[in-house]
């Protein structure tokens, strides 16, 4: 079996080193070879074993976190599918769901009704009112919005939020 040949460049550029390094006295040749054992060792940590143990040590704060993730989707997913499968509302009741949960808003929350629409307009509420209005009207009057334009500021969100009653069975 022959050892392939290789190209005359690469040829003369070996046996030039060759020669540099049978020119180097023993100790030299030690502490050259200890060197560049030490450089391949610690290329070999940068791109072999560190990304990897790196990996291994992340992996489980990944998968907890992607674990939440799954239970918070299935959750959402679980919450469409009983929203879906629910009722109708009548639009009297769907109106005084949504005039109920307006209330609660006090003088930060303005409802007004326009057939099978709705406009909320906001001044000053804060995110977790606006989270309580949009669960309870969901929930209670099945309404979905359709726009929003809402602005935050210091005092909380201001702007518009229109919704529309559902007219069939569930939501869209």
């Amino acid at each position: 079996m022959n050892a392939p040949t290789l190209p005359p460049a690469v040829a003369k550029s070996r046996e030039q080193w060759l020669a540099w390094w049978r020119t180097r006295a023993p100790r030299e040749r030690l502490a050259l070879g200890t060197a560049l054992g030490v450089v391949v060792l610690f290329l070999g940590w940068l791109i072999l074993v560190q990304p990897a143990l790196r990996t291994l040590r992340e992996a489980p704060a990944r998968l907890d976190a992607l674990d939440a993730q799954l239970q918070q989707m299935q959750r959402l997913a679980a919450e469409s599918q009983g929203l879906r499968g629910a009722s109708a509302v009548p639009p009297a009741q769907a109106a005084a769901a949504l005039k109920a949960a307006t209330d609660r808003l006090g003088d930060k929350g303005r409802l007004s009704m326009q057939g099978e629409r709705a406009s909320l307009t906001l001044t000053g509420v804060s995110p977790e009112a606006l989270r309580s209005w949009l669960l309870e009207a969901r929930g209670a009057a099945r309404v979905r919005p359709t726009e929003a334009q809402l602005t935050r500021g210091p005092q909380g969100y201001s702007g518009t939020l229109v919704v529309a009653l559902t007219s069939g069975g569930g939501a869209p």
